[in-house]
Order: structure tokens, then sequence, then C-alpha cells
């Protein structure tokens, strides 16, 4: 059995809220730059060139992509050998965020209710997925995660008898639906099959793939083509001012069901796709 202590996961946590929220992935550079080569409005190559702008000011001065900071999303995955000690994961984690946050002079953006709308002032609690894997380490995964895109997704329950042209018809729907609204070029998350709560869960985590990595069912990841094709014919473009640069890519992820589902998720994110990760 390995002890890590928590005040580990305490400090990871805080140096990749800093990191994630100011330094965007290579995998999304190279996409801004491919997708500029190709891009038909003069709009969009514009808007994709200020990106790439923004991109290099954020990662030269620490300053934030973008002003929405996001909801903190953690996901652990726990070594089943490993002991934590020295305290709560739940508590760790947040107190990295709390750190983390105010450090970074990130935006706070999470009210403590719902309805009441109070600020918690800390941009904690976050939200944590926690996975239990064979090992004697702790993976740890930060994605802060903007309430405009955040606001774009959507959950249906179809019908079997919907099937993929049901998916596809759900899927170009929703990105049309949404519009300028989650700041695109966007990476559209797709989670398919088990019960509500799975699918939501897993376009979410379909978001954390680097771009142009495809589905390891050849079957999905010729789905995940087609819908990036089709969702780049909607015209939408970035910013949402026309262009066929809508989406930089789609992932779906996908998990069995019951024989009377079909539940399909769309988790929208924006061209700011920040994440970050670290083993422990």
């Amino acid at each position: 059995m390995r002890e890590i202590a928590v005040d580990q996961l305490t400090e990871a946590l805080r140096r990749m809220a800093i990191e994630a929220n100011t330094q965007l992935g290579q995998d999304v550079l190279d996409a801004f730059a491919e997708y500029k080569a190709s891009e038909e409005s003069p709009t969009g190559v514009d808007i994709l060139e200020q990106l790439q702008e923004n991109a290099r000011i954020s990662r030269e001065t620490l300053l934030p992509l973008c002003q929405d900071t996001g909801f903190a999303v953690v996901f652990v995955e726990l070594g089943q050998d490993v002991h934590l000690v020295g305290g709560d994961l739940t508590a760790a984690v947040n107190e990295g965020i709390r750190q983390g946050y105010r450090e970074g002079s990130l935006r706070k953006s999470i009210v403590r209710d719902p309805l009441n709308r109070v600020n918690t002032g800390d941009n904690t609690p976050a939200v944590i997925h926690t996975k239990i894997v064979p090992g004697d380490k702790v993976k740890i995964t930060f994605a802060p995660k903007g309430g405009g895109s955040e606001n774009m997704s959507g959950i249906a329950m179809l019908k079997p008898a919907d099937g993929v042209e049901g998916v596809k018809k759900f899927v170009l729907e929703r990105v049309s639906e949404a519009g300028p609204n989650p700041c695109p070029p966007t990476i559209v998350g797709v989670g398919i099959g088990g019960t509500f709560e799975i699918a939501a869960y897993l376009s979410k985590l379909s978001l954390l793939r680097p771009l142009g990595d495809r589905n390891r069912d050849p079957y999905y990841a010729a789905l995940e083509d087609e819908l990036l094709s089709e969702v780049n014919k909607l015209g939408i473009g970035p910013q949402g001012l026309g262009g066929s640069t809508t989406s930089l890519d789609v992932h779906i992820e996908f998990h069995p069901c019951h024989i009377a589902s079909l539940p399909v998720a769309v988790n929208i994110q924006c061209h700011s796709a920040r994440h970050k990760e670290v083993e422990l």
C-alpha cells in the first residue's frame, strides 16, 4: 500500500488551476492553425488569428484566456493500492482550487445556492468525479468549464428505434440551436448509452481527449468524422459570425444501455478548451 499525503493533491490543483486558465493546449493551438488555413470566411480567418494571439498573450502574461475561468471540474483516478493520508480528499481538492483561484486572480463564478445566488467567493466547491482504478498512483485532471458553453448542453432519452440517425439529428440540432452562444469554434462532446446521468458524464469526459484523437471503436470513430463534417456545414463559424469552422472536433464516448433506452447527451466546449493533468 502506497501512502500519498493529500497536501500533494492540494498543491497539484493549485498549480493546475493557474496553468489551465492561462496555457492553452498545443492540440488546440494546432487546430487553430489548421482550420485557419481552410477557413472560407475572411472574418473567420481574422477571428482565428485573434484566438491565436489571445493564447500567446495569456501564456506570456499569465492572464486568463477568458474572463470566465469556469466551474472547477476535477477528475480523480485513484489507484486501489493508494492510501490517502493527512486529510480528506474532497477538502484537499477544494483547498487547491481555493488557493489557485486566489493566487491566479481568477474570477470566482460559483454561487452557494442555485436560487439565492450568493457567491462562495473562492470558486469552490469543485465538481469531483472519482474513479477507483488498479495501481498505486493518483491521476488528477482539472478542467475549468465556462458557463456559456455549459448552458448550451443537452440530453435526450431517445427511443432505440431512433438509432444512429436520431443521434445525429439531436447532435446537429443542439449545435445549431447553440449558435454563437458557446463561443465557437467549439469541441462537441457526445455521450451515448448508459443511463440519464452516465450519458451526460460521458459527454463531458470525452472533451478531455486531445483534438484529433479518435474513438477506439472504428464505428464511432467514423461517426465522429461524419458529425464533424456535418457540424461545420452549419455555417455558424468562428464566434458565430459565419464560416466553415464551427467546431474543431467531435468526440464520442459510449456505454452499454438498457434494451428500452437510447440516451444521448451533448456537452459543448468553447474554443478555450482548458484542461491539465498530473499523476502522483
